[in-house]
């Protein structure tokens, strides 16, 4: 017990079925309190699934899973009070100004003093200077930093982000990992999804690969790249990728 409560996610024996098809297959895993762990995997490989069990969306079939300490199953309430979850697309007013969807979600929350909410989450995500413009109006990153902000309403323990990058440009994905960098580093536990190894290699402290609903390996980036035997050269020059071109041209967005 007391290595569960040092895990502010802790996963055994999951599984998920939807009818004949086996989604996962009896998955394990910890997340230790204020790190960042990615669950890595191609399309289909369970990933947003595992999320919707953690997130008490959906009920597994067997095995147990505890999130900040509470059952996902026997203990729904106390989950959801404890979690926020960030799905692949920002869940954003586009009408209201971005001062506004924070203000709305303090409210809702019934927090007191919701206008110093928003302010403080403005400034924390670099969206002050916007904060009076429609929601329609950001890019997709600005729309992404928004989405992150109002799910930190409320200070949960645990935030679950579904694929926060899908279909962002390489600015607006250098401009969330930031944002999620930030969480952790406020000690706020990440569990992010995602098929993008590069956004796992830049975000999490730890990694699991899940794949045909197992996970079928899981250690720090460190660790993994011990798994393969180093290539012998006489000589190497790093060239830069196409990303390094195109932030280095064009510049952050302003």
């Amino acid at each position: 017990m007391t290595t569960r409560r040092a895990h502010a996610i802790h996963v055994e024996g999951l599984e998920k079925s939807y009818k004949e098809l086996r989604v996962l297959r009896g998955v394990d895993f910890a997340v230790a309190r204020g790190g960042i762990f990615a669950l890595l995997g191609s399309n289909g490989a369970g990933k947003t699934t595992a999320v919707r069990i953690l997130s008490t969306l959906l009920r597994p079939d067997a095995g147990t899973a505890r999130v900040n300490g509470f059952d996902v199953v026997t203990q729904a309430a106390e989950v959801r009070a404890s979690i926020s979850l960030t799905g692949q697309f920002a869940a954003v007013d586009e009408i209201l100004t971005g001062r506004e969807n924070l203000t709305l979600v303090a409210r809702l929350r019934h927090l007191r003093h919701p206008d110093r909410i928003a302010d403080d989450l403005l400034g924390r995500f670099s969206l002050t200077d916007a904060g009076g413009r429609r929601a329609a109006t950001y890019s997709g990153g600005m729309r992404r930093r928004l989405d992150l902000a109002m799910s930190l309403i409320g200070d949960p323990a645990v935030v679950f982000l579904d694929e926060p990058t899908t279909g962002l440009d390489p600015q607006a994905r250098v401009e969330v990992w930031q944002a999620v960098k930030e969480l952790a580093g406020r000690g706020t536990t990440v569990l992010l999804t995602t098929q993008y190894l590069d956004e796992a290699e830049q975000l999490a402290d730890r990694i699991a690969i899940l794949h045909q609903g197992r996970i079928i390996v899981e250690g720090t980036l460190a660790e993994l790249r011990r798994l393969l035997p180093p290539a012998e050269v006489e000589y190497v020059e790093k060239q830069p990728t196409l990303e390094d071109v195109f932030l280095t041209l064009v510049g952050p967005k302003t």
